[in-house]
């Protein structure tokens, strides 16, 4: 994830003073990590310690041991695995970076390392479910290496929490119209409301903020372009050569940064957007229109895009200081089909508003 380059030293005087509360019990053996089921075992729930609570048979590619037609939905927790590797290694990185005095210095609760931990308790048994949930005619991928680049501060890596988990909250909503199974829409509900309060917890013991989002969480309909954005925690070239391609289907699309000293990113006001990567901009053609689609809650918005300027107004009727808004570039209004977006999805993260111009943006 890109940060301005006042961000981290911004990010210092964002986290508020808090009281500091007890801490809670917390228990977990690593004997039984083989055989440790998610929903009954302490190890995905209050293990406390630095060590993975994932044993070494679940850290790696498992291949196909049947040679049958894929299940129904494998193609989705294949691409919903994948993604969970990168959330998973990042409060992995979290736990084994950081003490509880790295966080109490701050300011927050005394607890908040051992929510960390807890939360990394959380996404391992995330790995598990997902891996059980692709049929042994597929293959289940294995974790790449990473790199969030938080350089060992916990203020930059809190607010990348917080980014993360509002990314799982978008892309398992989105996710679940792949899914044709019943069951499947079932599991990624039941995930996305384990997201929702890890990020609650965030918004509460960290920023000191309403965890009210307003009505709705965002929706956006495409979720393999949100799943595109993990890829750039990857470190290129090191995913294991099994692992199916991620995500797939890919588009590629241009990624979108905005100029943060710009712009507030609230609703109402105008926000400069530009390319992640300069050698990846879509081809605007001079005699068709463009539009910026707005996305918050279950609201869509499009608003006229002129790609040679490419500043836009933010719809002022969406909700002030609440959840996100997702913003891509279509040849279409409204984006109707996923083929129709030409680049992004820029998520926009409007809570805390602190953080709105310091993620995403040059």
């Amino acid at each position: 994830m890109h940060f301005s380059k006042s961000a981290i030293a911004s990010l210092a005087t964002i986290l508020p003073a808090a009281v500091a509360l007890p801490k809670g019990s917390s228990s977990g053996s690593l004997q039984d990590a083989i055989s440790a089921v998610p929903g009954e075992s302490p190890l995905f729930l209050n293990y406390p310690g630095k060590k993975t609570p994932l044993a070494s048979e679940y850290l790696k590619v498992i291949p196909a041991t049947g040679s049958g037609p894929a299940g129904e939905d494998d193609l989705l927790f294949q691409n919903l695995l994948a993604a969970e590797w990168s959330i998973y290694s990042f409060y992995q990185a979290g736990v084994e970076a950081f003490t509880s005095s790295n966080f109490t210095t701050l300011g927050l609760p005394n607890s908040t390392y051992e929510r960390i931990v807890q939360m990394r308790d959380n996404e391992a048994g995330h790995v598990r479910i997902f891996q059980e949930q692709i049929s042994n005619n597929s293959v289940k991928p294995g974790p790449c290496k990473y790199d969030y680049d938080f350089n060992k501060n916990p203020q930059v890596w809190l607010a990348l929490q917080t980014y993360l988990e509002v990314s799982s909250m978008a892309f398992l909503t989105g996710l679940s119209n792949q899914a044709d199974l019943n069951v499947s829409k079932s599991a990624l509900m039941a995930i996305g409301q384990v997201e929702s309060r890890h990020n609650t917890w965030s918004l509460i013991d960290v920023y000191n903020t309403s965890p009210f989002a307003g009505p709705s969480d965002t929706v956006y309909p495409y979720a393999n372009q949100i799943l595109d954005l993990t890829n750039n925690f990857i470190v290129s070239g090191s995913c294991p050569s099994e692992n199916p391609p991620y995500p797939s289907p890919s588009q590629n699309l241009p990624q979108l940064v905005f100029y943060g000293n710009e712009t507030t990113g609230r609703p109402g006001s105008d926000l400069h957007l530009t390319y992640k990567d300069p050698k990846n901009v879509p081809t605007y053609q001079d005699d068709k229109e463009y539009w910026a689609v707005f996305y918050h809650g279950l609201q869509k918005q499009s608003v006229a895009f002129d790609s040679k300027n490419s500043h836009v107004k933010i719809p002022a009727q969406f909700d002030l200081n609440a959840g996100i808004i997702i913003v891509n570039i279509a040849k279409e209004k409204d984006a109707p089909t996923e083929d129709s977006v030409v680049a992004g999805p820029l998520i926009l993260l409007e809570q805390p508003g602190s953080l709105t111009t310091q993620i995403s943006t040059v």
